[in-house]
């Protein structure tokens, strides 16, 4: 019974830290999120592809190697001669040392024509018989091995070669860039679960200020020193404080469920954030002073568009080699059954051949020229959207300080209104106490405290989030 209690405590126990984390810091979302993200996946994906694709194209400039084979039923066969062949014969003549025909010839020598043909009429001849000159091809097999070895193809194995090699890395900056926005990503949601947490305690904390204001509004009341309208006053501000509790609480439970869904953990998984205890560590400030081209560089959707334009540039070769001639070595090995280079006979045969093939394009009606001038147009357009687009990160370069300044310079200010606010919350209280102030008085001090407290939250996390969005705009952000 105890071994069973035992193993049932551990698996509740196994269970409960399967669903729960404690202590969980930044770099740990991060890593969970780089690990577990979809797109970054799809984006490895796309760089082992372009991989693969880089080897395809370096095996064009080795010799290919093909195996072609056919088999053809014919209904008719081969017959060279409709008849036998009747040849005229030749005899040596000692007298002219020559070869003479045998033909017919008068008795003074003269030779004898044919009345109907004309031709002369030899006095013997050699048969050809029709059948010897019939071969059967009613089944014919045949085969060629092919070795084909580029030589000269206009450049365009080198410019494909070229266009793997930029899409490959075009696929990288790809990566970082999801890479790039899912830290961000996982960034504000890390900081929008703490600050909400921060807006928890503050929520407790103003509910149990406003129902320590309400005990104390009922004991006056209770002594007559207070009338039911600043009860209900006091009421009626409690139970807003309680809604809005609620809603912190509702809103506190979604962000960490989003947060799990980008680290890839189920969305019902507990996290206890490593920052939650609240850290004032605002010490950093941005750099004033940037150097643009370092920022172009280290961006990695510019490096996309920068190797697009590469992939184009190296399509204008590949459209300028289409207009070139191109020279190859080819070398084959042919064989049929019937052998046709051994009188047809019924078995398989064949022979070595080689030689070279040149391709010299002459007129195709302005087709390759007008690709060749599209590819520049597009060339060109994408080479205007990169300086395009560079305009606008030194933009979001400039916004981004502005706005990271900014935040300190709040943050600054809610310092001093949280002690006013503090302040004139004590005096307010002293002041009821007194009787010299009312509840409302109180109550707005109260609400004035709140809000103190609620902008210098706010003040804290934009500070972190002007940081983190900083470091994205400058390419600096890395998990």
């Amino acid at each position: 019974m105890n071994s069973k209690l035992t193993c049932a405590i551990a698996v509740m126990t196994l269970t409960v830290n399967l669903g729960a984390y404690a202590d969980v810091s930044l770099d740990s979302c991060r890593n969970m999120a780089l690990r577990n993200n979809k797109t970054i996946r799809l984006a490895e994906e796309g760089i082992r592809s372009a991989r693969y694709e880089k080897k395809a194209a370096f095996a064009n400039y080795l010799p290919g190697i093909d195996f072609t084979g056919g088999y053809m039923y014919n209904q008719q066969q081969i017959e060279l001669l409709g008849e036998d062949a009747k040849l005229p014969t030749m005899s040596f003549d000692p007298a002219t040392q020559q070869f003479k025909y045998n033909i017919l010839t008068t008795p003074d020598g003269t030779p004898i024509k044919d009345p109907s043909s004309g031709s002369l009429i030899p006095t013997e001849v050699a048969v050809i018989p029709k059948e010897a000159m019939e071969y059967d091809t009613h089944n014919v097999f045949a085969g060629a091995f092919t070795l084909t070895q580029p030589i000269f193809m206009g450049g365009m194995i080198k410019a494909m070669n070229d266009i793997t090699k930029y899409a490959e890395n075009a696929a990288v900056a790809m990566k970082n860039s999801a890479v790039q926005d899912v830290v961000y990503g996982v960034d504000q949601a890390y900081w929008t679960v703490v600050s909400l947490r921060e807006k928890k305690r503050l929520a407790d904390s103003f509910v149990a200020l406003v129902d320590s204001l309400n005990q104390n509004v009922q004991a006056l009341l209770d002594e007559g020193m207070a009338t039911r309208s600043d009860l209900l006053t006091v009421q009626v501000s409690l139970n807003q404080a309680k809604i809005a509790r609620t809603k912190v609480d509702n809103g506190l439970s979604l962000s960490r469920m989003a947060l799990a869904q980008l680290c890839g953990l189920p969305v019902h998984t507990e996290m206890t954030l490593e920052d939650e205890g609240g850290s004032d560590d605002l010490h950093r400030t941005a750099p004033q002073e940037v150097n643009m081209s370092d920022v172009y560089a280290r961006r990695s959707d510019l490096e996309v568009i920068r190797q697009s334009i590469n992939v184009l540039g190296s399509r204008e070769k590949l459209a300028l080699g289409a207009m070139l001639p191109k020279v190859a070595a080819v070398g084959m090995y042919s064989f049929s059954n019937p052998n046709v280079n051994h009188g047809f006979e019924k078995k398989f045969g064949g022979g070595f051949s080689v030689g070279a093939t040149i391709t010299i394009p002459l007129w195709h009606w302005g087709r390759d020229i007008n690709h060749y001038r599209a590819t520049q147009a597009t060339t060109n357009a994408q080479r205007m959207l990169l300086e395009d687009l560079e305009e606008k990160v030194q933009l979001q370069v400039s916004q981004a300080q502005y706005s990271f300044n900014e935040a300190y310079k709040t943050y600054e200010m809610t310092l001093s209104n949280m002690a006013s606010a503090e302040e004139n919350l004590r005096s307010a209280q002293l002041g009821y106490m007194e009787g010299v102030l009312t509840t409302d008085d109180v109550i707005a001090a109260q609400t004035a405290w709140l809000a103190a407290n609620s902008e210098k939250i706010d003040a804290q996390i934009a500070i972190r989030l002007c940081d983190v969005y900083l470091s994205k705009v400058l390419g600096t952000l890395a998990p």
